[in-house]
């Protein structure tokens, strides 16, 4: 008579038992791979910030107009779209048209300072090469819109 049961069937171990085994060492390796990319994911991240802090300058400009837009539709300089990953440049980013001196350019911001940015008004920020980390001063906050019920929106 020929055995047709498996070799772990026949040790006794239940086939349902084989298969969590298999899918815990499989999620375990999952995680610690994860875990591995996520800590190179933060040094590099960090060295970035420091780089960013050494190059950081503090200037007064005009805010002329800011939106979300892509970085093709931005009108960017040819030598900072050359830089861009191709990725990136269909991507929407938070983007600040100013007056630095007699110059108007088109900068970068960071989400969070984009937000409190005024419109039309002088500000003082600090900028690191194109990209707009920080303001200095006190700038209100704006109000943040109430959102409309349903019967409020056909109104």
């Amino acid at each position: 008579m020929v055995n047709t049961m498996p070799a772990v069937v026949a040790a006794g171990w239940p086939t349902w038992a084989t298969v969590l085994i298999i899918v815990l060492v499989v999620v375990i390796a999952l995680l610690i791979g994860l875990y591995v990319a996520g800590t190179k994911l933060q040094k590099r991240q960090i060295e970035q910030k420091e780089q960013m802090d050494a190059i950081a300058q503090t200037m007064s400009m005009l805010i002329i107009d800011k939106k979300v837009m892509r970085l093709i539709d931005a009108k960017m300089p040819d030598e900072v779209m050359s830089q861009v990953p191709k990725y990136m440049r269909k991507q929407k980013m938070p983007v600040v048209k100013a007056k630095v001196g007699p110059r108007i350019m088109t900068l970068l911001a960071d989400p969070k300072v984009f937000e409190v940015l005024p419109v039309k008004k002088e500000a003082k920020v600090v900028v690191s090469g194109i990209y707009i980390t920080g303001i200095k001063g006190s700038i209100q906050a704006p109000e943040p819109k109430k959102k409309k019920g349903l019967f409020g929106k056909k109104k």
